[in-house]
C-alpha cells in the first residue's frame, strides 16, 4: 500500500512518520504527477487560504476530484475545509464531501485545546477515547445523505465524519502518538470502491 501526503504546506512530516509507524509506505507528494501510483492521499492540516491558492495555481483541483473518485482521501483540519462542499465565510475548492463546514469556529491559535473524543469506528474507541488536539479548527455544521459522523465534541459539535472513502478530521492526529485514526484510514484505502 502507497500513501501519500500533499506536501504543499502544512503538517506533512507528522503524518509521514505516522504511516510509516504502521509500516505503510508513505510519500511527499508535491506535484500532479506524484499522484500515480497511490492508493490513499492525505491533505494535511495547515493554512487553507494558502493550501487552497497552491492547489489552483498549481492546477490540482480537477485531478484531486478525479483522484478522489476513485481513492481514499482524508482531509485534516484544513484537509477538512478544502474537501467540503460549503464553507461558511468562503468558497468550497474540492467539494469532495457532502458537510458544511465554520473555519476557525473555535477561535484563534491561542484557544486551542485537547478534548478526548469517543469513536466506534477506531480500535478501542469507546474505552480508549482518542486524543483531539484542536488548533484553529473548523467544526462541521451541516451533513447531507450518506455522510457519518465519527467524533463529537462533549457539548455534540461534530469534528469527524465519513462519506464513503473520504475521510475528515477537524482535529490532528498527527500530533499525538495514537495511530489508530492513522490505521483507519489504511483500512479505508484497503477498502475495494464502493
Amino acid at each position: 500500500m502507497r500513501i501519500g501526503v500533499l506536501a504543499l504546506q502544512g503538517g506533512v512530516r507528522e503524518h509521514l512518520a505516522h504511516l510509516r509507524r504502521l509500516a505503510i509506505d508513505a510519500r511527499e507528494v508535491r506535484t500532479v504527477s506524484e499522484l500515480e501510483g497511490l492508493q490513499g492521499l492525505i491533505v494535511p492540516g495547515g493554512e487553507s487560504t494558502a493550501i487552497g491558492r497552491l492547489l489552483t495555481a498549481g492546477d490540482w483541483v480537477e485531478p484531486l476530484r478525479a483522484f478522489a473518485r476513485d481513492h481514499a482521501v482524508w482531509g485534516t483540519c484544513a484537509g477538512m475545509i478544502l474537501m467540503a462542499r460549503e464553507v461558511s465565510g468562503g468558497r468550497p475548492l474540492l467539494a469532495l464531501l457532502d458537510i458544511a463546514v465554520e473555519r476557525n469556529a473555535f477561535g484563534r491559535q491561542i484557544e486551542s485545546f485537547e478534548e478526548p473524543l469517543s469513536v466506534a469506528e477506531i480500535e478501542d474507541g469507546l474505552e480508549a477515547p482518542f486524543p483531539g488536539v484542536f488548533i484553529r479548527a473548523p467544526r462541521i455544521t451541516a451533513v447531507g445523505e450518506g455522510v457519518h459522523i465519527l467524533a463529537r465534541l462533549a457539548d455534540g459539535t461534530p469534528v469527524a465524519a465519513r462519506q464513503g472513502r473520504l475521510l475528515t478530521t477537524a482535529f490532528h492526529p498527527e500530533l499525538t502518538p495514537d495511530l489508530r485514526f492513522h490505521a483507519f484510514f489504511a483500512d479505508l484505502v484497503r477498502r475495494r470502491r464502493p
